[in-house]
């Protein structure tokens, strides 16, 4: 195959996998190079991509940019997604009788956080209007968020506060033995 021009070679019939070495002349030394290393740090341009097996990972600190569809928002890139537990720390509110147990889960998207938890007594559970039921918020809301919904028994209470690395219970709380809640909030 020596002295072959390109132009006269056969197409390939199965796609290279970026592993293969080639040789390249650089600074008049013939040197082996990888696929993957000519094309590592390119920028690619594709009308599609299809991922068969992995994940597409972004480097920290850019994220995917939707700014093909304008819209009058000042960002229109999606650089945060996060899951994960955390463990509501008993309020200064809460007054509890017995072992106190707790547990939460959470999901971050951009700037906005949902969280869920569990506040459990082995006797009851009481908190008045508008005090501190737990904290140890996985984030700390970025000013006082309202909305959310605690489940107590068989009550439901409307109104929990965001505020700092805390909730706070707009209505006061009957004696309970477990306290579900959820809320979203911006950070």
């Amino acid at each position: 195959m020596a002295n072959t021009k390109i132009s006269a070679l056969t197409a390939a019939t199965t796609p290279v996998a970026g592993t293969e070495v080639l040789p390249i002349v650089q600074s008049s030394t013939t040197k082996q190079v990888s696929i993957a290393n000519l094309t590592a740090g390119r920028a690619i341009s594709a009308t599609q991509i299809t991922l068969t097996a992995g994940n597409l990972i972004v480097a920290n600190g850019y994220g995917v940019d939707f700014s093909a569809t304008p819209g009058t928002g000042t960002s229109e890139l999606f650089a945060d997604y996060e899951e994960g537990s955390w463990t509501p720390v008993q309020g200064s509110g809460l007054t509890v009788v017995g072992a106190f147990s707790s547990s939460g889960a959470y999901t971050k998207i951009g700037n906005m956080v949902y969280v869920k938890g569990l506040l459990a007594a082995a006797t009851s559970i009481t908190s008045g209007a508008g005090g501190e039921f737990c904290s140890g918020l996985p984030y700390s809301a970025l000013s006082n968020s309202v909305g959310g919904v605690a489940n107590a028994g068989y009550t439901v209470l409307t109104g929990i506060r965001a505020i700092a690395a805390s909730l706070y219970s707009v209505n006061s709380q009957a004696a309970t033995t477990s306290l579900a809640f959820s809320i979203s909030y911006q950070v």
